[in-house]
This record gives structure tokens, sequence and C-alpha cells, in this order.
């Protein structure tokens, strides 16, 4: 059950590339991205983390190759995931070559730091003939000298003339199979580079706000940034960078996207903060919840409010629904009609066990 959201966001419309078994770009979803913290080289503990931030819901994954030894790590670590690996380098423009050779899915450059014509050549002959693509990652802490020479500082127009002068290198080339980025720690720099450049280019663009910080002050700036961007129809794929666990950035991501309605994966809780008309412990129950149903890949919505001032209201727009009542006596609604009452220390297992009905009957 879903409820027709109050505005539809509509997307601009920019050309498609392939990430792996991705696309990214055109009418596509909004892929969701994070990055290993791993070493590289530690092929173990990096299938790991990458299955682990794939099943979190993350689409696509970004994994360091500093050396020869991480490039040469991705052929094995390719073999034992189920996502396309994107390989980041930086400078080394032969690291850029061995990662497309052993499978990577696209390679994350900034082909202006790569070197010569000559190497740009070689990188670009390497991810055509391996069918791999290009991110240009353009960042305000890494501008190129003569651009910041010009500006003085970083800035929208900054970012954005780093990205065309890219962009002009590639195509001059022959190559168009790439995605675009320009990334700051600043949500208005970040939010203004990205709205200029989508008006002068329909490459697909990665948004992010880079180096956001901790999981609470990265998600909120990600959200006002990343939101603000999405909101006005730009972006094809996101990364919410934090100092934490990968798999946070991804939640965070896909949270994102669902509260804009752009994508639907997962359970989607509605839920009051509290106060003292609550018939039960709205906070750990959610908590609780949001543990119990994590394994849910279906989209399905639930609420759960603690009395009967907005619960019934909220209970009537979702597929499953608890809403406070008297003396431990709670009401659960199934596709917004009341269905039976509920003791309070049964709410867990009762919403539980309706979930999962719920998704069994969309599977069926």
């Amino acid at each position: 059950m879903s409820v027709r959201p109050f505005r539809d966001i509509k997307r601009r419309k920019t050309k498609v590339v392939s990430v792996g078994k991705v696309k990214v770009g055109g009418a596509n979803p909004i892929s969701v991205q994070s990055m290993t913290n791993t070493l590289t080289t530690d092929v173990k503990a990096t299938i790991n983390q990458i299955n682990d931030i794939a099943e979190e819901g993350a689409d696509i994954v970004r994994v360091s190759c500093p050396d020869e030894g991480s490039t040469s790590s991705l052929k094995e670590i390719i073999k034992h995931v189920s996502i396309p690996v994107v390989a980041d380098i930086h400078f080394h423009y032969k690291r850029a070559i061995e990662a497309a050779e052993n499978g990577a899915s696209c390679l994350r450059i900034n082909p202006g730091n790569i070197g010569d014509e000559k190497k740009i050549y070689e990188v670009l002959k390497a991810a055509k003939n391996n069918d791999c693509s290009i991110r240009i990652g353009v960042n305000a802490g890494s501008l190129e000298r003569d651009i910041l020479e010009k500006f003085k500082e970083p800035c929208p127009e900054a970012l954005v003339e780093s990205a065309l002068r890219n962009i002009k290198i590639l195509e001059d080339k022959d190559f168009f199979n790439f995605k675009l980025s320009v990334k700051s720690s600043d949500v208005f720099l970040s939010i203004a580079a990205y709205r200029q450049l989508s008006k002068v280019t329909d490459y697909p663009l990665h948004l992010g706000i880079t180096e956001a910080g901790s999981f609470v002050t990265g998600s909120i700036k990600s959200s006002i940034g990343l939101g603000n961007l999405l909101m006005d129809g730009i972006g094809d794929t996101i990364r919410i960078s934090l100092s934490d666990d990968p798999t946070q950035e991804v939640r965070i991501g896909n949270e994102i996207l669902k509260s804009l309605n752009l994508r639907n994966r997962g359970v989607k809780i509605i839920s009051c903060p509290s106060c003292a008309r609550q018939a039960f412990q709205v906070i750990d129950t959610v908590k609780i919840l949001e543990e119990r149903l994590s394994h849910i890949k279906a989209p399905i919505t639930l609420s759960i409010i603690g009395c009967v001032v907005n619960g019934p209201g909220e209970a009537a727009m979702t597929d499953v629904g608890i809403t406070g009542g008297g003396k431990g006596n709670n009401m659960l609604y199934l596709s917004g009609v009341q269905n039976e009452k509920v003791l309070t220390t049964d709410i867990i297992e009762k919403v539980v066990r309706e979930v999962e009905k719920k998704v069994s009957e969309l599977e069926s």
C-alpha cells in the first residue's frame, strides 16, 4: 500500500553509462554507492566488507587502488562479490590500466592528473578494451593548480571549469562512457557546483558531500546537500561519505531516496517521537523493529504511533500499523483498515509476523 506523493520529482534527462551490470543515468533508478575502508590487499577482509555493503542495499562499491598489490587483488575480489567494483585511482596511470584489466567495472580518476596525453590515451584504451566506464571525480580539495590560481579559492565556477576541462580530455579521445562528480565538504559549494554543472552537460552525475564527517554530522550534511539536488531532479547515483562503517553510508543513502519517493526498498517506518500520551514505549519498540525487520528487502510501509491523536490517520496510509490504545490494548491496522486489538506485550511479534506475511503476499 502506498500513498501518492505530494510532489513527483521530475529527474533531469542524462545520458546512460554502464557500471558493470548497473545502468546509471537516463530513467534508471538512482543507485547507491559506498567505499571500502579495508586494505584492498587484504582480499578476505575486503570481500567480506563488500558483501556486507551489498547486503545493506548498495548497488556499486568503490575500492582504493594505491599500489600494484591492490590492483592485482581486484581479480580475486571481483570473483566473490555480487556488485560492480569501481577502482579509485589517483595520479598513477598504470594503476588505472591494471584495474581495468583485472575486472574493475569503472575507474574513478581525474584525467588531468593522470599525466601526459599518451598516458591518458593508454588508460582510455584499457577502459574501452575492458568495457570499463570512468568517473571524473572533481574535488574542491584537489583542484588543478592553475584553476585554483585563477579563482583564488575553491568555488562553484572552479569545480565546473575543472569538470569541463576533464570532459574535453575524454571527448577528444572519443571516450564518452563516463559520469561526473564535483564534490566539496561545504554543502553550499557542492549544491551550487552541481547545479551549474547540470546546466552545461548531460552526462550522469554522481552526488556526494565529501568528507562529510561522523555518522550524525555527515548524515545531516549529506541529507541537506543531496536532498536539495535530488528534489531539483539532479543526480543519478549517490554516495554518503561518513567516518563510520560503510554499511551506514548505504543505510543513509537509501533512506534519503526513500524519503523522496525515489526508491522503495525495505521497510519504511513512520513513527512518532513519543510523549506522555503514549500507550507503549514507542522509541524502544521502533529500535527493536528496525533490527528485526532489517532483512526485509520488499517495499513495505509500517506506522508505529503511540496514541490515537495521529495514529489512525497514519495507519490508514501504511501496509501495517499499530496505534496505541488504553489499558494495554492497541489497534492493529492492515492495509489501512482496523484489524484487531493487540496487547502491548505482543506488539513486536505481531508486527513482525504481519510484515513478513505482507512480503510473502507481494512475492507470491
